[in-house]
């Protein structure tokens, strides 16, 4: 009996390449961003194209903790505080603020998947590197716009880690936000109503 050839080893399957969605000429609509298969969690629509997160980082992590119990402590009855839940600001436009606070009667169930930009009266940006231009520039623009009155960007500070948030609030007159201020320590202010939270507390997380 003839032993049969010893063949060579096969070599290993390579990984399947992903098959991204191919937009359509005019770009995706808000609609589209929730009918879309398989799309990974979290995914924006930022004029008419798909935003893709990147994997969160700890300090960004312990940044939205922070800032979502404490809006929450004073939050009135008439108000609710939500993270990570897309905005509508137009057909083009459903970005997911880091945390927002919404109008209580905007809630109507628990399998809600967005609001509308007129149901925000604040929305909180956490910057990381590789958002940090739509953090800064494009969001806040497209907010001011969709007339959300107030605005925070939340970055962090080099030397000790800790956020640091800069309030604006939007210009009735110019249509755009104004910076209102910069609180490091501790961001105590009255609107959108009475917030006081302690931003040293991150290290203790």
């Amino acid at each position: 009996m003839t032993a049969e050839p010893v063949s060579e080893a096969a070599e290993p399957a390579s990984e399947p390449t992903p098959k991204w969605p191919v937009p359509p000429p005019d770009g995706w609509t808000v609609d589209d961003l929730f009918t879309l298969p398989d799309l990974p969690p979290h995914t924006q629509l930022i004029d008419g194209s798909l935003v893709f997160v990147s994997p969160q980082r700890e300090i960004h992590s312990l940044m939205l903790y922070l800032l979502e119990h404490g809006l929450r402590a004073t939050a009135p009855d008439e108000f609710r505080v939500r993270r990570e839940m897309t905005v509508v600001l137009d057909e083009r436009n459903g970005p997911e603020p880091d945390v927002s606070v919404i109008r209580a009667d905007a809630v109507t169930g628990p399998h809600m998947t967005r609001y509308q930009a007129r149901d925000v009266i604040l929305a909180i940006e956490v910057v990381s590197p590789e958002s940090a231009s739509r953090d800064r520039t494009t969001k806040p623009r497209k907010y001011a716009d969709a007339g959300i009155e107030n605005f925070w960007r939340v970055e962090e500070n080099g030397s000790s880690g800790r956020p640091v948030v800069h309030v604006y609030e939007l210009d009735p007159v110019t249509g755009a936000y104004v910076h209102a201020g910069m609180h490091r320590d501790r961001i105590k202010v009255d609107v959108p109503y009475p917030i006081d939270i302690d931003l040293t507390i991150v290290d203790k997380l």
